[in-house]
């Protein structure tokens, strides 16, 4: 958080400028100086570590977007975008946001879903219940997994069993983990979980187990956002707030249908 995330005449600075500005703004220490400021801040070396076959970096720039109001406080926010006008964009809508006390942002906890998929199940239903009445069990293997992320809070927190009894595939059970990843994305977390419970819910169930994998419905990790527009803020001198606020309302029944 900044004390003002207002800089007027930011775009008419140096890069060297706005950095400093920047810095002074954020009261950042001299070690996130130093980082910030070199070039190819991740090394090779580092690069090598975290992925498979590096051959060297790719680098995109870094902006910065001000104006911003959330919840009451000021931000500037950082973008990596390789695309013209964006960071403007998001500066000057942060900007006409202000006239409305800003933006109002919440979320809910960090819940994510693994997801373990069980075949050759004769008795489906039957297999549910039996991997529901085992689910302390099926909670402290996943937990084994994770020490440190049970240190921070997080873990696994319940079981989910849906039954699809008849699909092009035989009767099949999908058992859902759900699981506090804390502030992690979570996959590796929760795949790892996933995998670690397998063989003991092919013992409950008698069937075998084919995927085990994070879900890409997050449904249980909102973040939400909300913002008060008047016409008044948003019209320009070709057009009034009342044909812009239709125009928006059009573009989200597109987006919608």
């Amino acid at each position: 958080m900044v004390a003002d995330s207002r800089i007027p005449n930011f775009r008419a600075l140096t890069p060297a400028q706005r950095f400093e500005h920047i810095a002074r703004a954020a009261s950042l220490t001299a070690d996130e100086v130093a980082l910030l400021a070199a070039p190819g801040a991740l090394s090779v070396e580092r690069a090598n570590g975290m992925v498979e076959n590096v051959i060297g970096t790719f680098e995109l720039p870094l902006g910065v977007a001000g104006n911003f109001l959330v919840n009451g406080r000021e931000y500037l926010v950082p973008m990596v975008v390789e695309e013209p006008s964006v960071v403007a964009a998001a500066s000057f809508m942060a900007k006409l946001a202000r006239e409305g006390g800003g933006f109002d942002a919440s979320s809910t906890g960090p819940i994510m879903r693994a997801q373990v998929q069980v075949l050759g199940v004769t008795d489906p239903y039957g297999a549910r219940q039996a991997l529901l009445r085992a689910r302390d069990q099926i909670l402290e293997v996943a937990n084994s997994r994770d020490k440190v992320l049970i240190g921070l809070g997080g873990g696994c927190r319940d079981v989910e069993v849906h039954v699809f009894p008849d699909t092009p595939r035989g009767p099949m059970i999908v058992m859902h983990l759900i699981v506090d990843v804390r502030d992690a994305m979570g996959a590796n977390t929760v795949n790892t979980m996933a995998e670690s419970v397998s063989p003991l819910v092919e013992k409950l169930t008698g069937g075998t187990v084919r995927l085990r994998i994070l879900s890409n419905l997050a449904d249980l990790r909102l973040a939400r956002a909300r913002v008060r527009l008047t016409p008044a803020v948003l019209k320009t001198a070709q057009r009034s707030g009342e044909e812009i606020v239709e125009g928006v309302l059009d573009a989200y029944t597109f987006a919608a249908v």
